[in-house]
């Protein structure tokens, strides 16, 4: 009962309160989606269903002769047919599929005007779908069996049809329908379906059974093929229809096969022209018997199908026994026939006479009936009757080179060799050769096993006849053990070892027990035991672990030189560790000792076994079968069917993975087109295949079937059905691909021919016709030649493409193809212009080469004596540049031997490291540069030095302030919102969805997306794990980005968050590491270069020097300096007075700098008193003393610049003694020296000596200049100097402590690898660059340019140009491209161009440990992140970073909103109000009220 309800919603009202209704949620639910007023079931009606299946959105029912057909439409857009009987019972099911993949609306009808077709909708289409397709059943069984109610047999049409579309389908028996069953199909019955060939005017009698109307009336005849027809008529009533037809004519009978005595005629009833029934019979002749077995005649003749009688007087085979006196009938027993009476024969050697005995059965031939003996083709023997019952043939002697033959023993009449005596069962007598077949002596006297008399020669090392008896019994030589195989077995046995050797036993029972490995026994196999090679058996079980030699003792012993071990085989590990459902999955088991025994098989969940397995020494490579249900199921590795030898080794069956689309859905007939999945569960397929079935018609839709690791991919509603109905389930593919014609192109001008001048850049423009495919411009290929032309513009009617080389070739003419997947095409040929241009060219210069010649000779002729006075010149000037050339080398090598010893004894700063604190660290590297958030990104008080330079002075940085510093009005507001907003941040769907809000804004630039990301990063520090798993799902869908691009190109530079947020992650997590391991040859290395600057003169103002990596900051001038040891006093840093070492061409501001190292060298540097704020003090004598300075009233002016004062200008002696002190006044005559004007101002070398060379006095003539390039050895010694100190710390980077890396980098590298995997990367290239582009380039390459981030030091620019050479050959190290280096190269990278090889195998080395360490679970990964959050808990304001992050969040406020509103998972968590409240609450307070925070 149904009741509509006006308030039933709400339950309340006059219907709901006077009958007290309480409905339950689901009664509410009927008829909401289709009334108005929603019903209510009061009392609910039960019913068993008919039918059950998911997913049902559409039905259509029709009645069909006196069945119910029920058409139901499916949401995976698939269609069933149901046909129930008359107690609604289903007799069968068909589905098709008509959408692929899109439901089927509800809607669904019969088409009004003609009700055998039904009208469906799906989303995008109408379909007019036929409600049988009868036509796909050739024959009425499988007509009528198919049990689908609208479909019958048209017996006169004979095809399987809808009832109307039968001709005369009203009248009775003309169309058979499912009720009447397939027994009711027309057939014929032939009454005597066997006749004789003899017979005279042979006729068909036919029986007609069956559904078929009454023929009389008709035009019936007899059809037997090949057009062969004969006349019928019709007998009998319509009950029971009889047919005589005439048998076709003896001379078309067809032809008898050779070894046959029957032929099978098929024979058709033919009404109206048309054959609607048909059966064979046979005809069959009775002489051809004694043709085709000759040697068993009379037995066959006997024993025939037919009605045959044996002659013995005529010696043949009759179909009528009066053609016979003495006619054996076929009623008479075979046995009566005269036959050979089978008997086993001895053996005879080959070549050796004997005689043979044969019985006869029912001989009835005459004593004086002359036989002979026939061996087959080795001719007849001479018979001689011993009695009536027996034959003896005399003289037997055959032959054979084989190592046993048996020969056929019959008896023919001697005068009719054609006549034989029958042999039903064939006779024979084995003939052996001891000669052949037997190698050693157990298989030559084994052979008396089997009948042959043979003996074994030692001597002649032969097998021979034996012609008299041995006196005693013949021994043979010990076995021989060739090889056994396997040679490993597990401890408890069952390997079936195989043993080949000689005079391994005569047989079998020799072996028996006589087997051993060392002591356990092993048993043979009496089926695999062949005489004296082969001996397999099954090893015993041993106790423990041992290796022994093989023995077999057959009366003596031999022994094996190889050793069959025992061992335990070990499983330690299966990869994946899981995988789908439907299986498929290639797992890898690792393990030790895996390749033993004979006999492996891998149990899943002790049932199903691992297919297609291959195996090694430590691992087992398999495929997993398929299972019902997820779970975890064990695995049982079994060698010998024995025990399982692996324990707690379990492989997880995931959900199948989903493919929901596919794009694109189009491709041009050609194919080759790429298709991407999408879908979900993908990190579980290891390889994909597709194929296409049914491609046909142009834009008809051909279905596709994917293939994940090699199973056919269906989804779960397909395999559901397949469980409920698997005899009637119909593959259904759930996509399509559309096929559509080619694409068309032509030229702008559609010519074929195109001229072109070489030389010039090419441009082409290209038509395209329209056409449906969507292709996009990275699926176009053009070329010119073998020259691709580079895409620049693609529309839906044009493409532009041009190329910017020189077109080249010895042909003139080069083809314009364009490719789109597979398919090719030349629209065009480019004819190359220009050929008879050339040839004008050509004769123009050749005619001035002449004239040239001509003048050119007279030239000669003219200035010989000119050119020898000049050539004698410049001989004299090149000895003497010669000459200077070989002492500056000889100088560069003595200092590249000298300079490692002094190096080492002068440095000893591996004590008191100025390591930066953690915090200084983070922000440092975090914030390298000056960011829009903050005015610096230091702040660094002025320096009040004390007289004692002990007080530190801490740098401040924004996010380091303890406290922050609000107004308290705006307090209790902004505190709630920043602790709201830090809510929303820590909820990863809101994160992730605003970070790629952000990151879409095309004016969100990558500064911006920096210092998000290191923003980020301060505000969650303490959650470390949470950082570190919302950075790697950003990484995924990075991954994503990069994978369907240019994989190679990942990570290679920081243009998102999610790069920088890594850069981020990888200091913090490596910090530890840097400090503990690296630092210290970092450290040296740094003292190390300033060191060997310092060895030689620098020029102040262009800061190039003497000893330098980098060519453009060598000193290219010949600068003699010696070196001053000064005695300096200082009151400060502890120490009174020290000797300094400085050169006599350094400025003074390079004398106190180095007088501040030599002080302050065990103090941080940011607590150096700067050059400014110190002067220095020269006691020339007791009485006398100088300040001195760089700039003042005696510095020296040269060519109208001023010379900075040095250690030479003052004539400051070795030892002088020298005081520097703090002062007050700082030295304002200059600023920095190397910021000093050049035009002003020099130091060494006059910036434009070249330019006005021409205006130098004669008083400089005297200066010798030397080619600058041959100071580039300097490079060379500097390098030599520092190779032990770069060797170490490459050393320290590219190693692993205590066989355990980083835990960062294991982890984020196996990261790294599972990516790769679950997106098929197998090329190891590409892994190798996104390693390299992480670690080493992200991480290691930024500390080598920049200490500072490490260490509290000064990095001057030329030790900044230093280590940009190192970080060049580390970044060329990790590199996989080979270095293209010639002479034209940069110093910078030849400079360290041998070492390069070395360092790159150390890097792959490093990658190939990290990649071999056993996996870092997540637990362990997070107790580390745990750690590193709880070990600097409070040393950042989060506070500061929240409020930052969330000035970017109020700039995108709406972008940020719309996203959020898009995404489901915000949606559903309402998490776009919540950053309503945020924006509600901190809106008005920080950009009004409280500004000034």
């Amino acid at each position: 009962m149904v009741t509509v309800l006006d308030s039933v919603v709400q339950g309340t009202g006059p219907a709901c309160e006077k009958r007290n209704i309480q409905l339950q949620p689901e009664q509410l639910d009927c008829g909401a989606a289709h009334l108005q007023h929603p019903l209510a079931i009061v009392n609910p009606v039960t019913a068993t269903p008919i039918f059950t299946y998911s997913g049902l959105t559409a039905v259509a029912v029709a009645s069909v002769n006196n069945y119910t057909v029920v058409f139901l439409g499916t949401a995976s857009g698939g269609l069933l047919k149901i046909n129930l009987d008359s107690t609604m019972k289903v007799i069968s099911r068909r589905s098709i599929s008509v959408a692929y993949g899109e439901p089927v609306h509800p809607i669904m009808q019969f088409d009004p005007s003609d009700s055998t077709y039904l009208y469906l909708m799906t989303s995008y289409q109408m379909t007019r779908v036929k409600v049988a397709a009868c036509s796909q059943y050739s024959t009425c069984r499988e007509c009528l069996a198919a049990a689908d109610a609208y479909c019958g047999w048209c017996t006169m049409e004979t095809r399987c049809s809808l009832q109307h579309e039968c001709t005369n389908f009203t009248g009775t028996n003309f169309w058979a329908s499912v009720s009447e069953g397939v027994e009711q199909c027309p057939s014929m019955t032939i009454l005597e379906p066997e006749i004789n060939i003899d017979k005279e005017n042979p006729a068909l009698i036919i029986q007609i059974n069956g559904t078929i109307p009454n023929l009389n009336g008709t035009n019936i005849s007899c059809d037997y093929g090949n057009n062969i027809h004969t006349v019928a008529r019709v007998a009998g009533d319509y009950v029971n229809q009889f047919i005589y037809c005439s048998l076709l004519p003896r001379e078309k009978y067809p032809a008898f096969p050779d070894d046959q005595d029957h032929v099978v005629v098929e024979a058709s009833l033919r009404v109206n022209n048309k054959n609607i029934i048909r059966a064979n019979f046979t005809i069959y002749d009775c002489k051809r018997i004694v043709t085709i077995y000759p040697r068993r005649a009379c037995t066959s003749c006997l024993s025939a199908r037919w009605k045959c009688h044996w002659c013995p007087s005529a010696y043949s085979c009759v179909s009528n026994h009066s053609q016979c006196e003495d006619a054996l009938w076929m009623e008479q027993k075979k046995m009566d026939c005269p036959r050979i009476v089978p008997a086993p024969l001895e053996p005879m050697p080959t070549g050796v006479s004997r005689n043979i005995m044969i019985s006869l059965a029912n001989a009835t031939f005459p004593k004086e009936t002359a036989l002979e003996c026939h061996f087959g083709t080795d001719g007849t023997f001479e018979a001689r009757w011993v009695n009536s019952s027996a034959v003896e043939c005399v003289h037997v002697l055959l032959h054979t080179s084989e190592k046993s033959h048996r020969f056929p023993v019959n008896l023919q009449l001697k005068d009719k060799p054609d006549r034989f005596i029958d042999s039903p069962e064939m006779m024979t007598v084995e003939v052996y050769n001891c000669a052949t077949g037997s190698a050693d002596c157990s298989q030559c006297l084994g052979r008396e096993d089997l009948g042959h008399r043979c003996l074994w020669s030692e001597g002649s090392s032969s097998c021979r006849l034996q012609t008299e008896p041995p006196q005693l019994p013949e021994a043979c030589p010990a076995p021989e053990i060739r090889k056994i195989e396997p040679l490993r077995g597990p401890l408890e046995g069952g390997t079936l070892l195989t043993i080949r050797g000689r005079n391994l036993g005569r047989r079998f029972s020799d072996v028996v027990g006589a087997v051993r490995v060392g002591a356990v026994p092993c048993a043979p196999l009496p089926h695999r035991y062949v005489v004296s090679e082969t001996v397999v058996c099954q090893t015993g079980e041993a106790p423990e672990a041992f290796s022994d030699v093989v023995t077999v003792n057959v009366s003596r012993e031999g022994r094996s030189r190889e050793r069959f071990s025992y061992v335990l085989p070990v499983v330690q590990s299966i990869t994946p560790l899981n995988g789908p459902k439907a299986g498929g999955t290639r797992v890898t088991i690792r393990g030790s000792r895996l390749d033993v025994g004979s006999e492996l098989r891998v149990l899943i969940n002790s049932s199903k076994q691992c297919t297609d397995l291959s195996r090694s020494d430590s691992t087992i490579t398999c495929t997993m079968p398929a299972v019902e249900l997820t779970s975890a199921v064990p695995v049982c590795v079994q060698f010998e069917n024995k025990s399982c030898a692996s324990h707690n080794i379990t492989f997880k069956y995931e959900k199948n993975p989903v493919i929901s689309d596919i794009s694109p859905k189009k491709s041009q007939i050609s194919g080759g087109r790429i298709i991407t999945l999408e879908g979900r569960g993908f990190g579980l397929v290891q390889n994909v295949s597709m194929a296409v079935r049914g491609i046909g018609r142009e834009h008809t839709p051909a279905p596709v079937d994917f293939y994940l690791n090699g199973r056919l991919y269906t989804d779960e509603r397909s395999a559901l059905d397949q469980e409920l109905y698997p005899e009637e389930a119909l593959p259904i593919s759930k996509f399509s691909l559309g096929y559509y014609a080619d694409p068309q192109f032509s030229t702008a001008k559609k010519e074929k021919w195109i001229k072109h001048h070489p030389g010039e850049p090419l441009t082409l423009v290209i038509h395209k016709e329209p056409d449906s495919l969507g292709l996009e411009s990275n699926e176009y290929q053009v070329k010119i030649g073998l020259i691709s032309c580079e895409i620049q513009i693609v529309s839906d009617k044009v493409i532009h493409c041009s190329i910017n080389e020189s077109l080249s070739s010895s042909e003139r003419q080069l083809p314009v193809t364009i490719q789109v997947g597979k398919f090719n095409y030349t629209i065009a040929m480019l004819h190359l212009g220009g050929g008879e241009t050339a040839i004008i060219v050509s004769i123009v210069i050749c005619s001035i080469l002449l004239v040239l010649s001509v003048v050119a000779l007279f030239v000669f002729c003219t200035k010989s004596r000119r050119a020898e006075r000049y050539w004698q010149k410049t001989l004299l000037q090149m000895e003497e540049m010669e000459s200077q050339i070989r002492e500056e080398i000889r100088k560069g090598f003595a200092e590249l031997q000298t300079d490692m010893t002094d190096l080492t004894k002068e440095l000893n700063r591996s004590q008191g490291i100025p390591f930066l604190e953690y915090k200084h660290f983070v922000t440092r590297t975090f914030f390298p540069k000056c960011s829009s958030l903050y005015e610096e990104c230091y702040i660094l008080p002025s320096q009040q030095l004390s007289s004692q330079l002990g007080s530190q002075v801490q740098e401040t940085h924004p996010l380091l302030v303890g406290e922050w510093k609000i107004p308290e009005n705006c307090r209790p507001n902004m505190e709630e919102g920043i602790s709201l907003f830090s809510t929303l941040l820590n909820n990863k769907h809101f994160l992730i969805v605003f970070v790629h809000a952000l990151e879409q804004q095309k004016d969100f630039a990558v500064r911006d997306r920096c210092n998000l990301a290191s923003l980020l990063t301060i505000a969650l520090h303490g959650k470390l794990e949470y950082y570190t798993s919302i950075m790697k799902d950003l990484l995924v869908d990075l991954i994503d980005a990069s994978a369907s691009k240019n994989p190679k190109l990942m990570l290679r530079r920081t243009e998102s968050v999610v790069e920088k947020m890594l850069t981020n992650w990888m200091s913090i997590c490596m910090y530890s590491y840097l400090r503990e391991t690296v630092g210290e040859p970092f450290f040296l290395l740094i003292c190390a270069i300033k060191q060997q600057i310092n060895k030689g003169s620098i020029d102040a103002i262009t800061g190039k020097a003497r000893y330098t990596l980098n060519e453009e900051w060598l000193l290219r001038e010949n600068i003699e300096a010696k070196p001053r040891n000064l005695n300096v006093s200082f009151q400060g840093c502890g120490m009174d007075s020290l000797s300094v070492r400085a050169m006599d061409t350094d400025t003074l501001s390079q004398v106190k700098e180095k007088i501040l190292e030599a002080f302050c060298k065990n103090v941080p540097y940011s607590q150096w008193p700067r050059v400014e704020d110190v002067d220095l003090e020269w006691f020339a004598t007791s009485t006398d003393s100088y300040i001195l300075r760089d700039l003042d009233d005696t510095s020296v002016v040269e060519d109208g610049r001023k010379k900075l004062n040095t250690l030479a200008h003052y004539k400051i002696p070795e030892g002088a003694s020298l005081a520097m002190s703090l002062t007050d006044k700082k030295d304002t005559t200059l600023s920095r020296v190397k910021d000093l004007d050049t035009e002003k101002y020099f130091h060494l070398v006059l910036p434009t000596d070249e330019s006005v060379e021409h205006k130098k006095s004669h008083r400089q003539s005297h200066r010798k200049k030397v080619l600058p390039e041959i100071y580039l050895t300097r490079l060379l010694s500097t390098k030599g100097t520092l190779q032990k100190f770069l060797d170490d710390l490459f050393k320290a980077i590219l190693s692993i402590r205590d066989d355990k890396p980083p835990v960062a980098v294991k982890y984020f590298f196996d990261f790294l690898e599972e990516q790769a995997e679950k997106r098929g990367i197998t090329d190891p290239d590409t892994l190798h660059i996104w390693k390299t582009n992480s670690l080493p380039l992200r991480f290691w390459v930024n500390i080598l340019k920049n200490p500072q981030f490490v260490f509290d030091i000064d990095k001057t620019d030329h030790i900044d140009a230093c280590l940009s050479v190192i970080a060049q050959a580390f970044i060329d190290a990790c590199s996989l491209s080979d270095l293209q280096l010639g002479k034209d190269s940069p110093t910078n990278k030849l400079l360290y161009a041998k070492e390069i090889p070395e360092y790159r195998k150390i890097v792959q080395r490093y990658y190939k440990q990290i990649h071999d360490m056993p996996p870092l679970s997540e637990q362990e990964m997070n107790a580390h992140l745990a750690e590193e959050s709880r070990k600097y808990r409070n040393e950042f304001n989060t506070n500061v970073a929240m409020a930052e992050i969330y000035k970017y969040a109020k700039r995108y406020r709406p972008q940020i909103v719309a996203a959020l509103d898009a995404n489901p998972t915000t949606k559903r968590t309402q998490l776009q109000h919540k950053f309503e409240q945020v924006i509600a609450l901190m809106e008005d307070n920080i950009y009004e009220s409280c500004s000034e925070a």
